[in-house]
């Protein structure tokens, strides 16, 4: 008898759409904000906020009390991490926006906004977190807790919202890990930002925007004067991880860039959600793409094709390499 399983694809999906979220809202989210905050600050809010016998038992652990207890400073930070903590508790986005009536925190962990309208309510989002961590921490007994179990924790709630997300879903998680990459790389120039949009100042004293956009996905322009721009550099980012749809994306973004060029955009970048990509055809599908880059590469910071990425950015936009 011929046993016919059903298809991997769905879980082919998820492997390559993680470590998108593991930059956005794991563990490796929660560390790279912890190195940008006031440690001596942190540290009084962890006293203020988680109970000190569990704090004691943890540091006993090696493992810092930001991984179990969100404070204000990181939420205030890093509104994303909303999502780590909610994803460690194991609230679905249902279970927690919609039951939980707290729809009006989602813009923190979907956009990474923190809105004037709920930023009194902070204090108390982490105390209602940190009394749930603490019971937390107490059922699973202190004996089992690692950072590794603390990880597979939210990847437990993780996997079903990756199986249950949608292709544009995805590919809006997609757009923001690719625009937060860019923002490392630039960071040491940026003179203004917000959610959506970075403001710098290159060598030749000229502010270069780099912004979200609807077509293409993200723009990045040079102002010349006050009356004009160049249009530098077009990315059309395809975040679905489906291999049997990559042409159709492909044709996607090649119209994307067509449109681009049109516009007076001087290169063209195109980001594929595969670890492998027939890039011979890829060009076929998109002649108009000067380059294409993985998804899953990128975020491997010390992949080869981040460093392309990476160089080639820093020249087309002008600035240093440090600051």
């Amino acid at each position: 008898m011929t046993l016919n399983l059903p298809s991997s694809k769905l879980q082919a999906t998820v492997a390559t759409s993680l470590e998108v979220f593991r930059r956005l809202y794991l563990q490796k989210a929660l560390s790279e904000t912890i190195t940008t905050l006031d440690l001596s600050k942190l540290n009084a809010e962890l006293d203020a906020f988680a109970p000190n016998a569990d704090l004691k038992q943890l540091a006993s652990l090696g493992v810092r009390g930001e991984f179990l207890f969100p404070v204000p400073s990181l939420l205030r930070g890093n509104p994303r991490l909303l999502g780590y903590y909610r994803l460690l508790l194991g609230y679905s986005q249902k279970e927690f926006f919609n039951k939980g009536k707290l729809g009006r925190f989602s813009g923190m962990e979907e956009k990474g906004k923190l809105s004037t309208r709920i930023g009194d309510e902070i204090d108390d989002l982490c105390r209602a977190f940190c009394k749930r961590a603490s019971e937390l921490l107490h059922d699973i007994g202190i004996e089992q807790v690692s950072l590794d179990l603390l990880d597979d924790l939210t990847l437990l709630t993780l996997g079903p919202q990756l199986r249950g997300s949608n292709n544009t879903k995805i590919g809006r998680v997609a757009t923001q890990a690719v625009f937060e990459l860019i923002k490392s790389i630039v960071s040491h120039a940026v003179e203004r930002e917000d959610a959506t949009r970075l403001e710098l100042r290159n060598a030749a004293n000229r502010k270069v925007v780099i912004a979200f956009s609807a077509d293409p996905d993200i723009r990045i322009l040079e102002d010349l004067s006050a009356k004009s721009s160049r249009n530098i550099v077009a990315i059309e980012i395809k975040g679905g991880a489906d291999a049997s749809n990559i042409w159709n994306r492909l044709g996607e973004a090649e119209k994307s860039h067509q449109s681009a060029k049109q516009q007076g955009f001087v290169e063209c970048r195109t980001i594929y959600n595969l670890l492998k990509l027939d890039l011979a055809k890829a060009r076929e599908k998109s002649p108009t793409s000067n380059r294409f880059y993985s998804l899953p590469g990128l975020l491997n910071v010390s992949s080869g094709e981040f460093e392309d990425f990476r160089d080639h950015l820093i020249s087309l936009v002008g600035i240093t390499a440090t600051a």
